[in-house]
């Protein structure tokens, strides 16, 4: 078997799982699970740390995104859709995290291109563990590990909160996919075990667990 060219923050974590593997962008990834159909009732907890990424920062990043086609969100701490799936989130004034869908690949196109960037334009490396919560009962678990109240938010204007969860810093996007709550959230990877973990054991008390990517994306 050949050596995976990435792997997730977690990757042993998952192994201890009941599940289906596939390879996705160069990566071992969860699929499926055993039970992912009765874990969404409640609340089930995806690793998509195999969408593509990347990060870019500078006083002129938002224009040269323009200039590359990538919609950019006016106001900071809010995305929007990539033109074929993915999103762009701001941030802040000056700083942009570009993720892939399954459909897309633009993120590695601009971190190539930022190998050479243009003047107040910047690499961010991004090694993330990327999580997907999806079920009733998130809020519970939001209540638990975060003082923020993500259901006082207008989801209409995209939000994008930056925080700290169990003392981590991390990226939420919350929103509702086929009236649940949906909410994904990054971190630095060398945080990804003790921020699974955690979150799972949590999840797991709230009658959930871990469910395949094919259940979020």
């Amino acid at each position: 078997m050949k050596t995976p060219l990435r792997i997730s923050p977690i990757h042993s974590q998952l192994q201890t799982i009941n599940a289906t593997w596939q390879t996705i962008n160069q990566m071992p990834s969860v699929v499926t699970t055993s039970d992912d159909t009765e874990k969404i009732t409640q609340l089930g907890i995806a690793d998509l740390s195999f969408l593509t990424r990347c990060g870019i920062k500078g006083a002129n990043v938002a224009a040269w995104l323009e200039n590359q086609g990538i919609p950019v969100p006016t106001h900071p701490n809010t995305w929007c859709s990539l033109s074929s799936s993915g999103l762009v989130a701001r941030l802040g004034l000056n700083e942009f995290l570009i993720e892939d869908g399954l459909d897309s690949a633009i993120a590695p196109r601009l971190a190539e291109q930022c190998q050479h960037p243009p003047a107040k334009v910047y690499p961010v490396l991004r090694q993330d563990l990327a999580i997907a919560l999806l079920g009733p009962t998130v809020h519970d678990l939001l209540l638990q590990t975060c003082n923020i109240n993500f259901q006082a938010l207008n989801l209409s204007e995209n939000p994008v909160v930056l925080t700290s969860m169990m003392g981590v810093t991390m990226i939420v996007i919350p929103g509702a996919r086929s009236g649940l709550p949906f909410y994904r959230l990054w971190c630095d990877g060398t945080f990804g075990n003790y921020v699974w973990r955690t979150l799972l054991e949590i999840a797991e008390e709230l009658g959930g667990g871990v469910v395949g990517a094919k259940q979020v994306v």
